[in-house]
């Protein structure tokens, strides 16, 4: 699950180095007692990952199971703020961050530190890019947006100790505030002329009276139910904690009491609150229609994706794979005249795609074949063990056809991938999908890093273009262990390439050049799609969640770009499974550094 929504920026602390008069002897100075640099170092990122992970109680509680370890004993209850006027104090606060990482002697440091150094240095600089633009920041969007997605991380919220239902419940607390809070900065955007459209409001509205309307049967309350009786059963793995039947009924009754006269209101009041300002939004299309609007875009794909090219730059690149892909795609169908027949026919098809194995739990199966098979191209991770779930019914149509959930940091466990019932799909796309979340995509990956044993910060910083490209990366060659015609799902696979493809340009399109809902149905029927409502569904959803395919799909580029230029750079030795255990290793960070350690290790 994405944890970008849950960054807060950073805030400054305080390094003391305190030298006793018992650290000499007659024999010399003690061991440590003038710490290295690669020990400075690492006590600057511990002391950075403290700070930061304890400044949003979500944050915390997805990162660590056990905050205690870390030293975290008291910490806020809070969701974060959205005040504008502290933004200065912020920017201050990362430029004295700054000012403390070059502080260290980065020649002096090990590879691994260094390329910490890296991160940090390009997440720091790019946050105080920034500058003035904070005001064209958007936390609302009907999809993606916080009031969207904070039921469904409250609903996943585990429960380990007493103490994690109390902090749940007073996190439930906390949201008018922050609701208020937001409320407050869309008025100010309102006054500059920076609010969102009438659509989207009416999109946003229209997800938030839903929430509230699902009150009597509201999924929060059957979830939270749910967890209890698991702890107390004895059902829940991770539970230290077992509520007697009267602390169930307890905790039901504050639970709804609060999810009453808090939760609920808090929805009815951001809805109040955004439709007043209805009429006031100046722009109903993308970011380029807003003053700066260009150099914000810029930042958040710099933010989101890892990329540092030129806009001109990243389109161009989508352009050259859009046609790269469509003349394979010709060549094969002209090859084999009855393939999209083929390929229909299988896109429908029920039947198991992993062949090897029976059907009578086909995730779990799935799974194991992928882990088999990803093994001619990728290295083996080390053994662990993962758990299938399954989404509950109540969050169905909220929910993506699978995820993985990411363990805390300190447990690595449980490690939980969640399949969606209610989103029907072929055994193909299943298959396909499951790749994506666990092998060799975000289970795989995140397994893979965690082997590396890195600084903590590094799990912090979230680098959403490396996650998502190389998840969407590895898609293509789970199309290819499918039990299928090759040919067959080779033409799948440059079919989804183009359509995400087609979604990025539509997305520069939008906030880089301005393009409005007729230029994207003019442009969509080009590749024969004349359905005005699609195309007006596809425009509205960019408009609301800029950059979010580039996340996918130009991450995706990124990884096909670096192991093109290792094969031409090496010849005939390169090695496939060298290059992905290297990227692997590196794990997650921005494109430029990854290519610099890349390099470093491989030419």
């Amino acid at each position: 699950m994405d944890k970008s929504l849950l960054r807060k920026r950073l805030l400054p602390i305080l390094t003391v180095l305190l030298l006793s008069a018992g650290c000499l002897t007659a024999a010399g100075i003690k061991k440590d007692v003038f710490p290295t640099e690669n020990k400075k170092f690492q006590k600057f990122t511990d002391q950075l990952f403290q700070e930061e992970v304890s400044s949003n109680t979500l944050n915390l509680h997805y990162t660590l199971a056990n905050p205690s370890s870390y030293g975290i004993t008291d910490y806020p209850i809070s969701l974060g703020s959205l005040r504008s006027e502290a933004i200065p104090a912020s920017y201050t606060a990362i430029e004295n961050y700054q000012t403390k990482l070059h502080s260290y002697d980065y020649e002096k440091l090990s590879e691994e530190n260094q390329m910490t150094y890296d991160i940090l240095e390009q997440d720091f600089s790019t946050q105080l890019s920034l500058g003035d633009n904070y005001m064209l920041t958007e936390v609302l969007s009907p999809s993606l947006g916080i009031q969207a997605q904070l039921p469904v991380l409250l609903a996943e919220y585990t429960f380990r100790t007493e103490q994690d239902i109390a902090d749940y419940l007073n996190l439930l607390t906390s949201i008018p505030k922050y609701f208020e809070e937001i409320v407050v900065f869309e008025q100010e955007k309102s006054e500059q002329g920076l609010f969102m459209s009438d659509t989207t409001v009416d999109r946003i509205a229209e997800q938030c009276n839903a929430f509230v309307e699902s009150a009597s049967s509201n999924y929060l309350t059957a979830m939270f139910r749910e967890k209890l009786e698991n702890m107390a059963s004895g059902a829940s793995a991770e539970a230290s904690y077992q509520p007697s039947p009267q602390d169930i009924d307890r905790y039901i009754e504050a639970h709804q009491k609060v999810m009453d006269t808090q939760v609920f209101p808090a929805y009815q009041n951001l809805v109040k609150g955004l439709t007043a300002l209805k009429g006031t939004g100046k722009n109903p299309n993308g970011l380029a229609g807003y003053p700066n609007g260009v150099e914000y875009y810029t930042y958040l794909i710099r933010k989101d994706v890892g990329d540092f090219s030129s806009l001109e730059e990243i389109e161009q690149r989508l352009y050259k794979q859009l046609l790269a892909d469509y003349q394979e795609m010709q060549q094969l169908i002209t090859a084999h005249p009855d393939l999209i027949t083929q390929a229909t026919e299988l896109e429908a098809s029920s039947s198991n795609v992993a062949a090897d194995v029976p059907t009578t739990d086909v995730p779990k199966e799935m799974l194991e074949s992928l882990e088999k098979k990803i093994q001619t191209d990728f290295p083996k991770a080390a053994d662990t063990s993962y758990e299938i779930k399954y989404v509950h019914p109540s969050l169905e149509e909220f929910l993506s056809p699978a995820f993985y959930l990411t363990p805390p940091v300190d447990t690595q466990s449980p490690n939980v991938i969640y399949i969606n019932n209610g989103t029907p799909s072929s055994s193909l796309e299943l298959f396909t999908t499951l790749a994506h979340e666990g092998f060799p995509g975000h289970l795989y990956q995140t397994l893979y890093f965690v082997q590396q044993d890195p600084s903590n910060i590094r799990y912090l910083l979230s680098n959403s273009g490396y996650v998502e490209g190389w998840a969407t990366y590895v898609e293509s060659y789970a199309y290819g262990y499918a039990d299928a015609d090759p040919a067959v799902t080779r033409l799948l696979w440059l079919n989804r390439s183009v359509n995400l493809c087609l979604y990025s340009i539509m997305d520069m399109g939008i906030h880089y050049r301005g393009w409005t809902v007729d230029t994207v149905k003019e442009y969509l029927q080009e590749f024969g799609i004349a359905s005005e409502e699609i195309a007006s569904e596809i425009f509205q959803y960019i408009v609301e969640n800029p950059a979010n395919y580039l996340k996918y799909y130009v991450g995706y580029l990124n990884f096909l770009d670096l192991k093109t230029e290792m094969q031409t750079s090496l010849g005939d030795s390169f090695n496939l499974k060298e290059f992905h255990e290297e990227i692997l290793k590196l794990g997650p960070s921005q494109f430029p550094v990854l290519k610099k350690y890349l390099k470093a290790e491989m030419l």
